[in-house]
């Protein structure tokens, strides 16, 4: 009986907590973009779940990349996948850039990635908003540690 009364007290106290879990709601005009130094310069990111730099956190966020843009071939330590929001974005696999061996695709594509497979993205003349999912921690590698942006100086 004991065991069932503190089974019940710890519903009613979690019972609060999941329900304010599963009522967020993210809008679009309320993200906060910045500058990802991740990849190169003009691309922006915006977190809307979860802690990119803790083990095991579910992270969910957006990526957006502007115009003629390209981030050149890396792995992930992750698996991820990622759906493409809005515009049109490139992907490739390999370690080598080469458009002509990717595919150019429109909102509402999806890709699932395993971890450590190299890949590279771009864009031609519009942005691009991305939606990545991933379980922490984050991390990018680049194939030629002379493309990795956070190597050079400003």
């Amino acid at each position: 009986m004991k065991k069932l009364l503190t089974l019940a007290a710890l519903i009613a106290l979690a019972g609060p907590t999941l329900a304010q879990d599963a009522g967020t709601i993210v809008k679009p005009d309320a993200l906060t973009w910045k500058d990802n130094p991740n990849v190169p310069k003009g691309g922006q990111v915006a977190l809307l779940a979860g802690d990119p730099t803790k083990a095991g956190s579910v992270v969910i966020q957006r990526v957006k990349l502007p115009p003629n843009y390209k981030v050149p071939p890396h792995t992930h330590p992750y698996a991820e996948t990622v759906t493409v929001i809005s515009g049109s974005v490139g992907w490739g696999m390999g370690e080598k850039f080469d458009p002509a061996k990717g595919e150019m695709v429109k909102a509402g594509a999806f890709e699932m990635m395993p971890a450590r497979h190299a890949h590279y993205v771009w864009t031609e003349n519009e942005e691009a908003i991305l939606q990545i999912q991933f379980t922490g921690p984050g991390g990018i590698d680049y194939i030629d540690p002379a493309d990795d942006p956070r190597k050079k100086t400003q």
